[in-house]
């Protein structure tokens, strides 16, 4: 991949940098779990850190980092996940047209016991991202709901 091209790919990364707030709603319990999460640039602009918080037992704390992809798969980025259960996880990642996704449907550091996925949807304003994870048990080809996702930016 030429700079360019990974320039303008990292371009694109900017309307995720900032603070957030973040709520997801669960099935076991009824009131949502809330955090904060921050996305800044690191290591000269060419990753973006991702790093999310809550106070909430069942929700791990977050750090990920996100960069241009260098396989051409039609996945535009990766993003590394680490949380503080201790998982660790590679997820492909795109970002356009107002739609952000999350994709991780093949073994990486661990097995695949199931497939994820997250779909989420900027706002008009672009200060909102809704959407939702979902999984996989067969490879794929059915999904179910696993648990909806809200960002609301705070700067």
């Amino acid at each position: 991949m030429d700079d360019a091209t990974r320039t303008a790919a990292l371009e694109r990364l900017e309307p995720l940098v900032g603070e957030w707030a973040v709520e997801a709603r669960f099935t076991f319990t009824p009131e949502p779990i809330r955090g904060t999460l921050t996305f800044a640039w690191k290591l000269g602009g060419q990753f973006l850190q991702q790093r999310s918080t809550t106070d909430h037992p069942a929700a791990p704390d977050v750090h990920a980092l996100l960069s241009v992809a260098e396989e051409g798969d039609g996945h535009e980025y990766v993003q590394h996940y680490f949380d503080s259960r201790g998982v660790v996880r590679v997820y492909r990642m795109t970002l356009r047209d107002g739609e952000w996704t999350l994709l991780r449907d093949r073994p990486d550091f661990t097995p695949l016991d199931f497939a994820q996925r997250y779909t989420g949807t900027f706002g008009d304003d672009g200060r909102t991202i809704t959407g939702r994870w979902e999984k996989s048990h067969d490879g794929g080809a059915t999904w179910e709901h696993d648990f909806d996702l809200a960002y609301r930016t705070l700067t």
